[in-house]
């Protein structure tokens, strides 16, 4: 959703509240795409500094769904977002690019809600998602999920200095 930010410069120190709600289905992060399950409207108090210079204070709450790391089961994940950004509508192109702000959620005088929302999932998302603390991941050999049943792929670990003797074993098993 768009916010147009011009009434606000009318006057230095005006403030508004804002209320918009998450349009966007999924996130398209850097790990891949997460459906969004739920999302509660975006609150957004955005406040005239004067000298074109907007502060934007806000919350978000949302639950995307996550694959569990171990065994790639579907987890939802809530996340609370708190949103601070001040945005200075004076600074040229390489200004920002000097700061590391490059601001791809303002175009213009339209505040894009739903790109300020994916910049703070950015720095929000969890380093490691589980379905359970004792989740027992999937077999690396035929792909079964051992959460719900057991496998009967050979988990032992080969002694390196074995491997060469295994080779010969496997050539004559081919025979």
């Amino acid at each position: 959703m768009l916010i147009n930010l011009t009434e606000l410069f009318t006057l230095e120190g005006k403030e508004k509240t804002y209320t918009p709600h998450i349009e966007m289905k999924a996130y398209h992060g850097p790990g891949g795409e997460y459906e969004v399950v739920s999302a509660e409207p975006v609150v957004l108090r955005i406040m005239n500094l004067g000298g074109r210079k907007l502060e934007v204070e806000g919350k978000a709450k949302l639950s995307l769904t996550f694959p569990c790391d171990r065994c790639l089961k579907p987890v939802p994940v809530d996340l609370d977002l708190e949103i601070i950004r001040t945005i200075d509508l004076d600074e040229t192109e390489e200004e920002r690019m000097e700061k590391l702000e490059e601001q791809p959620y303002v175009n213009g005088y339209n505040l894009d809600v739903d790109q300020l929302v994916c910049d703070e999932l950015i720095l929000n998302l969890p380093m490691k998602v589980l379905c359970s603390e004792d989740c027992k991941g999937i077999c690396n050999r035929c792909g079964t999920n051992l959460n719900h049943e057991t496998c009967d792929c050979d988990i032992r670990s080969a002694d390196p200095r074995m491997a060469v003797i295994q080779d010969i074993f496997k050539k004559f098993k081919e025979v």
